[in-house]
């Protein structure tokens, strides 16, 4: 046998080994083949290849794990059991940068599944190759490192640590800083995921200097990039007032509001979800949205999205107004109320009902000229209807109740609560009946509109407890009008008066 038939059996078995991986890595971008291949033992098959004597089959082999890793748990769990993390981790400190990025994308595929492959991954020693990975010199090699890491962050606070701890912050805060867009959103998204957990995690983000290299990527046109930017900055804003506080520093008002006017959905959501984060901890922080012009950039934003793009905006209104009389005033004046009312009317969803219920509870709960606000918008039987309808889910009809008490409470406008008084149920009929007690004995034309509208009349029917709250509530309304007033409206007064007629003797003379 000559030394060209040899070489040529050799030549033959690489062709097929090329040719299997090649096919495994093309036929695992489809769903339909993958229980196919996991039944033909394609895990077993593919470890040996990763440490072929050939580059491109290596690489391929660990395109094609990477494939199946992601699509479920049970391949994940497969290469964690078939013991190919740690040949990965040993393959992505030294070889090329086709194959680490090919390594870190099977790392990123397994790890995305659980907290538990997570784990498997940080176990087996992948973080420190992770991180020097985010020095290569190739960005498509950052990229996936950052990418892997960020997977791993996102699980839980301890995994998050574990990123930390290996030194990956410092380094990612540089990626954001490379020219490739592609790599700016990956590491912007890593170092949403690790802040997201807790104050200290947020921390360590802003003590690498993160926040000012971000703030300054607001106005950059591409919105993916945006997208996590903004994701990144809420999940620092959202712990602490000091940590808000450093983010609003980077002098991220009023550029950000340009963010609500986006033609991309996410970046809205996103930008109104930063605004709300901060929004929330103090009046300070909200006076300064305020005069930023965000609550009026806010609700134009829900104005023109519908669903789960509008919830942190009407969360956002929601907050500002609880902060103080004067904080809500600003919502109203900016035409808050209208939009939340349009939103608890319109939208399907019971969550964002439910959310845009609380928001209005918020504003209407101050004062008589705040409640005012709300009810002049036909607000309250939308809220009625919510709470009493038992397709409402729960959380909607406790915030339904809860904002109708709130608004009930300080609202002395007459016309909006005299409705109420046929169709409330006793537990919120008591709040309006107890509404007219206090303003009917201070105003003489609401106490004549009280009569003529039915209200008096509708008042006597109501059966209370005697001695119960109601009971003096009605006492303190029937107070207000001569006893004789009193009697004609109170139900049976026409069969007394029939009876007297009956009884009468006529005077004949």
């Amino acid at each position: 046998m000559s030394q060209r038939q040899v070489l040529q059996v050799f030549e033959q078995y690489q062709k097929a080994r090329t040719q299997f991986v090649q096919m495994v890595a093309e036929l695992a971008t489809r769903p339909q083949n993958i229980e196919t291949l996991q039944n033909a033992g394609v895990m077993s098959l593919l470890r040996p290849l990763l440490l072929d004597v050939v580059p491109t089959i290596q690489q391929t082999a660990a395109l094609a794990l990477g494939r199946l890793a992601n699509y479920n748990d049970d391949l994940a769990e497969a290469v964690v059991k078939g013991d190919i993390l740690p040949q990965l981790v040993y393959s992505l400190a030294e070889q090329n940068r086709f194959y680490k990025k090919a390594a870190a994308f099977v790392l990123r595929a397994v790890g995305k599944h659980s907290p538990q492959l997570a784990q498997a991954i940080v176990d087996c020693g992948a973080l420190d190759t992770l991180v020097i990975c985010l020095e290569d010199f190739d960005p498509g090699v950052k990229e996936a490192a950052a990418w892997a890491l960020g997977y791993i962050a996102r699980h839980n606070a301890e995994l998050s640590q574990a990123v930390v701890d290996a030194g990956a912050v410092p380094l990612l805060v540089l990626c954001i800083q490379e020219p490739e867009i592609a790599l700016k959103r990956i590491a912007a998204s890593a170092l949403s995921d690790i802040s997201k957990h807790s104050p200290e995690l947020a921390q360590t983000v802003v003590d690498a200097g993160a926040v000012a290299h971000l703030a300054q990527m607001i106005l950059n046109p591409d919105a993916k990039l945006k997208r996590q930017v903004l994701s990144a900055l809420s999940q620092i804003a959202k712990h602490s007032v000091d940590l808000a506080e450093m983010v609003v520093e980077a002098e991220i008002f009023p550029v950000v509001l340009t963010c609500l006017k986006d033609k991309d959905e996410y970046v809205k959501k996103n930008a109104s979800t930063l605004i709300r984060e901060i929004a929330k901890h103090t009046p300070e922080l909200s006076q300064l949205i305020v005069n930023a012009g965000g609550v009026a950039a806010v609700i134009d934003c829900i104005g023109s999205c519908k669903g789960n793009i509008r919830l942190p905006g009407i969360m956002m209104l929601g907050y500002v107004a609880a902060h103080s009389e004067n904080l809500a005033m600003a919502v109203i004046i900016s035409k808050g109320v209208p939009q939340l009312s349009i939103c608890l009317s319109e939208e399907p969803e019971d969550h964002i009902k439910a959310a845009a219920a609380w928001a209005l509870g918020q504003i209407g709960r101050h004062t008589p000229e705040h409640a005012r606000a709300v009810a002049v918008t036909n607000t309250l039987p939308v809220l009625l209807s919510l709470y009493m309808s038992s397709e409402s889910s729960e959380d909607l009809q406790v915030k339904s109740k809860k904002a109708i008490k709130n608004i009930l409470q300080k609202c002395t406008y007459l016309p909006a609560l005299e409705p109420f008084l046929y169709d409330a149920p006793p537990n919120i009929l008591k709040h309006v009946v107890g509404q007219f007690s206090k303003v009917l004995p201070h105003d003489s034309k609401a106490r004549r509109l009280f009569v003529t509208s039915g209200g008096l009349k509708k008042v006597q029917e109501i059966k209370a407890e005697p001695g119960s709250i109601l009971q003096e509530y009605i006492n303190s309304i029937n107070n207000c009008y001569p006893e004789e007033i009193v009697r004609y409206y109170s139900p049976g007064y026409s069969d007394t008066l029939l009876q007297r007629v009956d009884s009468y003797q006529p005077i004949i003379n």
